[in-house]
């Protein structure tokens, strides 16, 4: 089915699509340019999941040599406040004669030089979902001309991309040179701050409103997955809060009182990067107004009682998920992660009436549960 972005998002605002997707159309067009001489004026790309696809324009197309050619695209990012919005995605496609599709740095494309990012270090900057995405596309244009399987380099850029990335949280990754190629569902939702937060309410009172005994807060996909297949809740009990945690918990607490309504259960279901940010005392935990959560897990590393040896090793860590890699080695990991999901339980408490228990589950970024189960 084809998504069409003329429709807007329920909050109203225009959606958009992102990095990820914009340099999947590029590798396409790029693609059928190589090997068909053709030139589209716009392509179709399967999005995450094989069951949608989405029409993008190309915006150039050339052959800059009989063994390569370049497409780009002009990113648009709908209504959503994106630093990469109008930025020129770019893709170089070129033979190999290994047999594989090998992903290259064009100008304007970071590199990775810590871990903790999905990505090794020294490789460019696009990420897992992204490179699936291309893969894919690579693989349907051999399919639908007939062409025996071939090797193909990808070489995916932005121009100016090393001037916007100074606007984006890259340089505080490690992420030098150039933006990252994003995206896990293709689309750019908008989550203006007004409308956004206007939409959570609307979702918070639409989950309480069929008196359910329990109803899962997230900041994005992996609660709806966690609600799906762990504990069977239809997607209406499943909020979406992005960053604004403490605004989507102030919205239960006004809902239940105004509904003169009790919640037997209320989890907060989501990755450390973001979730752990809350024993910082951040309740907006946008990278642009929240500090990194590596601090507040560490703290929460002397209340647990970790080595200090340990300690100072997670101190150094750039990302969350840097820190989840070095604890992965230890058996103490699962219940270390116990204990902040229950700290972080224990300061939603706080902040809430009428909800007789809150359960707070913490995830990788691949969905793995972090925790004990309970």
């Amino acid at each position: 089915m084809n998504i069409d972005l003329s429709r807007l998002a329920e909050n109203g605002l225009r959606r958009g699509y992102t990095t990820g997707a914009c340099a999947t159309a590029a590798v396409k067009a790029g693609l059928l340019r190589l090997l068909c001489g053709e030139n589209p004026s716009s392509v179709q790309i399967s999005l995450p999941g094989g069951q949608h696809y989405l029409t993008v324009d190309i915006d150039r197309i050339e052959s800059e040599t009989v063994d390569c050619a370049r497409a780009e695209v002009i990113k648009d990012a709908g209504d959503d406040p994106d630093q990469t919005h109008r930025a020129r995605i770019f893709a170089r496609v070129s033979r190999n004669r290994l047999g594989l599709i090998r992903f290259f740095r064009g100008e304007g494309v970071g590199t990775v030089t810590r871990s903790g990012l999905q990505i090794p270090i020294g490789a460019p900057a696009i990420n897992p979902v992204p490179r699936s995405m291309m893969i894919a596309a690579v693989k349907e244009v051999l399919d639908e001309r007939d062409f025996e399987y071939a090797g193909f380099d990808l070489q995916i850029g932005c121009e100016n991309g090393e001037a916007i990335a100074k606007r984006t949280f890259n340089p505080r990754l490690g992420v030098v040179g150039g933006i990252s190629i994003l995206g896990t569902t293709g689309i750019v939702e908008p989550k203006s701050t007004a409308a956004f937060q206007a939409s959570i309410a609307v979702y918070v009172r639409v989950a309480l409103g069929g008196h359910p005994s329990q109803i899962v807060l997230t900041p994005g996909n992996l609660g709806q997955r966690f609600a799906r297949e762990t504990i069977s809740l239809p997607l209406e009990c499943v909020v979406q809060m992005s960053n604004f945690v403490g605004f989507a918990l102030e919205c239960v607490k006004e809902t239940l009182v105004s509904n003169n309504q009790d919640l037997g259960r209320l989890w907060l279901v989501g990755h450390p990067g973001k979730l752990g940010k809350l024993l910082n005392g951040e309740w907006d935990t946008h990278s642009g107004s929240s500090r990194t959560a590596v601090v507040a897990l560490c703290n929460a590393g002397v209340e647990f009682g970790l080595d200090r040896r340990v300690l100072d090793s997670l101190s150094l860590c750039s990302t969350v998920e840097g820190m989840i890699e070095f604890l992965q080695q230890m058996t103490i990991a699962n219940t270390f992660w116990s204990f902040a999901e229950l700290q972080i339980a224990k300061l939603i408490a706080l902040r809430l009436s009428r909800v007789e228990e809150i359960r707070v589950r913490l995830f990788k970024m691949n969905g793995t549960p972090l925790g004990h189960q309970r």
